[in-house]
């Protein structure tokens, strides 16, 4: 795996190196000593796999507050995603700035966001499908979210959006007595 810093700080692309012959590939999706090297020393603890059917629908923006901050490492293993993280970290020099990743079964990347970070995509194709892996459970008490459309983050889309949930568009936007989530 070849880990590409990204402009957000903690923020990682990592490459896939398949071992490729007649029958087809082999890769490796995760190693913890290899991920270790870039400061992630936790355990996974909870794999989700999402199906989203049309393209151009948006989902997030989503995170877990402490005590359950998680760090998500994303991968699409069928169609293609815009894959957005969003710094929320109150002390971070990134704080409040994203940035977009294309994911791919073809382009075989992943992303790595570390806790204090909001995380969504929006499907470039019909039938995408992620796979996420957390270093938290789930929490209801925990889990927040912000609007796609924030104009203070100011994400630009690649597509019209389509298609977004009751719950996500019910997320607040960023007022100015956001500080930030401490890590």
């Amino acid at each position: 795996m070849k880990f590409i810093k990204s402009p957000l700080s903690g923020v990682y692309l990592v490459e896939l190196e398949p071992h490729v012959d007649q029958r087809g590939y082999f890769t490796r999706t995760f190693c913890h000593k290899e991920f270790a090297k870039i400061g992630f020393h936790k355990n996974i603890v909870q794999i989700n796999h999402s199906l989203t059917l049309q393209k151009g629908t948006i989902r997030g923006m989503h995170y877990q507050c402490p005590p359950a901050a998680e760090t998500k490492i994303i991968r699409c293993v069928q169609g293609k995603v815009y894959d957005i993280a969003i710094d929320l970290r109150a002390k971070s020099p990134t704080f409040k700035q994203w940035y977009g990743f294309e994911l791919s079964k073809d382009n075989m990347k992943m992303v790595y966001i570390p806790e204090g970070y909001a995380h969504g995509f929006q499907t470039l194709s019909d039938y995408a499908e992620l796979i996420y892996h957390h270093s938290e459970f789930y929490s209801s008490e925990c889990e927040q979210g912000l609007r796609f459309d924030d104009p203070k983050l100011a994400i630009k889309w690649p597509l019209k959006p389509v298609a977004i949930s009751p719950r996500d568009q019910s997320f607040p936007f960023i007022g100015n007595e956001f500080k930030g989530i401490k890590i």
